[in-house]
This record gives C-alpha cells, sequence and structure tokens, in this order.
C-alpha cells in the first residue's frame, strides 16, 4: 500500500456502511453475484479468534521487543509507545515488518481451511494461495501519513481475477483505520495515474465509498481492480491487518509474486532459516502454473525494457524463476 504526506481521503457524500454478508449466508452463488456487483464481499465472523491467536501473539512479541510497544503492558494490548510513528520506508519499520513476514505462523495462516474454502466458491477447486502475504502494522500519531485510494492490480498485475482477503487480527472500530472501499469501482477497469498508482479521490470511478468497524475473524475480499485506501489510525494502538492474496492456479500469474525481485537480501531461504516445517516452503513448485509475463517475456524484457533498473529487475525475476521452477 502507498502512502504519501500530507494528503488524506474525503470523499464528496461521505463513506456509507459497508454492505455484510454472513459466514452462514454463504455459497458460490451469492458470492459471485456480490462480488460481481459491487467490487467487494465484507463476511461476517467467517474465522474464530483461536485461528489467528498465535500469529497475533508472535506479531505482538516482535513489534514489543523494539520497544515500540509501552512497557508493563500485555503486547496483545497492542498500546503504541507515544509519539512512534512510521511510513514504511523507515529502517526500523522495515526491520519488523521483514521479521513478521518471516514467520511461519504467518505463512501457515493463508492457508487456513476456512480461507481456502471461500476461495474456492469464488475461483473454483484449484486455488493457488500467494506466498508473499504482507503484514499491514500501522501505528497511531502517524498524523501526517495517509494511505491513499489505489487497485491492487497495479502491483500484483498478473490477471484481473485475483482477490485480496484483509483481515484484522483485532477488532478494528474506525478510529483504528479499517479499510474504505470505492464500490463498484471494479467495473471501469484499471485507472491508470502516473508512476505512483495513486488515484485521486476526484478522478475515480465507482458508486461510492462505503466503510466502517471490521472485527476480529471477519474478512473483506475485494477484487484487483477495486479501489481502496485505509483511513488513518487515531486511536492509541498499534492496527495489525494481513492482505493475503489468491486467484485460480488456471489463470495467469506475475512471477514476481512468487520471487523477491528488488535487489535487497531478501530471499526465500532467509524466511524460512527458522521454521520447524516444510509444509509451506516453495510449495507453488508443484503446480503447474502460467505466468504473465512468460519467462520468453521476461528475458525479451531484461534486454530492452527502459529505464535500465528495470531491465535489472527483469532479470532478476527470470534468474530466480529459472533456479526454483525450472522447466
Amino acid at each position: 500500500m502507498s502512502c504519501l504526506k500530507g494528503q488524506t481521503i474525503d470523499p464528496p457524500g461521505g463513506v456509507k456502511p459497508f454492505r455484510e454478508l454472513r459466514a452462514t449466508e454463504l455459497n458460490a452463488r451469492i458470492l459471485k453475484e456480490r462480488m460481481d456487483a459491487h467490487g467487494y464481499v465484507l463476511i461476517r465472523n467467517l474465522l474464530f479468534p483461536n485461528d489467528f491467536h498465535r500469529l497475533i501473539t508472535e506479531i505482538t512479541q516482535v513489534v514489543a521487543a523494539a520497544r515500540l510497544l509501552q512497557p508493563g503492558r500485555d503486547p496483545l494490548d497492542r498500546i503504541a509507545n507515544p509519539g512512534v510513528a512510521f511510513k514504511d520506508t523507515d529502517p526500523l519499520f522495515k526491520r519488523i515488518s521483514d521479521q513478521v513476514f518471516n514467520l511461519e505462523s504467518f505463512h501457515a495462516f493463508p492457508h487456513h481451511p476456512t480461507l481456502r474454502q471461500l476461495m474456492e466458491l469464488l475461483v473454483g477447486p484449484h486455488v493457488l494461495v500467494h506466498p508473499k502475504s504482507i503484514p499491514r502494522l500501522v501505528f497511531p500519531n502517524a498524523g501526517s501519513f495517509r494511505f491513499l485510494p489505489h487497485q491492487d492490480h497495479h502491483t500484483i498485475a498478473g490477471d484481473l481475477q485475483t482477490y485480496t482477503a484483509w483481515m484484522p487480527l483485532h477488532d478494528c472500530p474506525v478510529k483504528l483505520g479499517p479499510l474504505q472501499i470505492l464500490e463498484g469501482s471494479h467495473r471501469y477497469g484499471v485507472q491508470k495515474t502516473p508512476g505512483t498508482g495513486i488515484i485521486p479521490v476526484e478522478t475515480a470511478h465507482g458508486d461510492g465509498w462505503v466503510g466502517g468497524r471490521i472485527s476480529a475473524g471477519d474478512v473483506l475480499l475485494i477484487h484487483s481492480l477495486t479501489v481502496h485506501a485505509a483511513s488513518p489510525n487515531t486511536s492509541s494502538q498499534l492496527r495489525i491487518a494481513v492482505d493475503c492474496r489468491f486467484q485460480s492456479c488456471d489463470r495467469p500469474i506475475n512471477p514476481a509474486n512468487l520471487i523477491f525481485p528488488g535487489s535487497g537480501a531478501k530471499s526465500w531461504e532467509t524466511t524460512y532459516a527458522n521454521w520447524r516445517s516444510d509444509k509451506y516452503k516453495y510449495y507453488w513448485k508443484q503446480l503447474p502454473l502460467q505466468f504473465h509475463p512468460s519467462k520468453a517475456d521476461l528475458a525479451q524484457l531484461a534486454q530492452t525494457a527502459e529505464p535500465p533498473d528495470i531491465r535489472a529487475r527483469y532479470a532478476r525475476i527470470l534468474t530466480q524463476i529459472r533456479e526454483q521452477m525450472p522447466d
């Protein structure tokens, strides 16, 4: 998710309440109809607290060890030290996010049987869980930073029929900054903006903004073309949520979603270093995946793309894909 200083969401006409669907009402027809009509589905009480208790416990322990939570309080209370305010480019924030990303429990979570069953209703029996879920750690007192409207397809690419499940690991009232959705925006295709992927509120196309409280166990499922944004965290607590991405194995995936195309030290080897089980390591290697761009496309882009740093990025993607998933 992108963030820019000094800007915020103030949609004309305000924000209406989410349309809700109870977990007991779920079936493939209703789920697809709601997604097709609105570009999102908010499912109440799909998961139970025990389903993610270990994960939130381990995440808050990581943050507490960095001395960013108030000492003497249970880390699960998530009370931030006064004055702690990060943006996603701060070195300490990036280090903490990487530590959370490396947790085995973090990677096990999107494979939860209930989430898989949900996605089977939407994309069919051959569900692909994207391996690079994203921890969303939003500290309070970050009043000068706002998370701006965007479409996940800007960064995920690949097939349009890809979905993000946004899940807070605790109750998330409005003051903690849950997501807001521009309802129906998926019907307008890719809403392009130069470079950043940010879509100005005044130019975003859709049927109106919706939002409200999202509780622990709720799942907000979003189409890759649905415009959305997070509201600011005005509480005293750290907000912890997880973005998990899913699609059908029968549809093409951007290979960058399987590896680390950056020039840093992040890798699957470092991610897996302290895991106790091999269950979720490299699971996608055994799947008959289609790539978009293909390996041939990547080879061409590594020679011709501009500017040179983009060529280098394509070259890294191609090298890693060839190493991890040889023909």
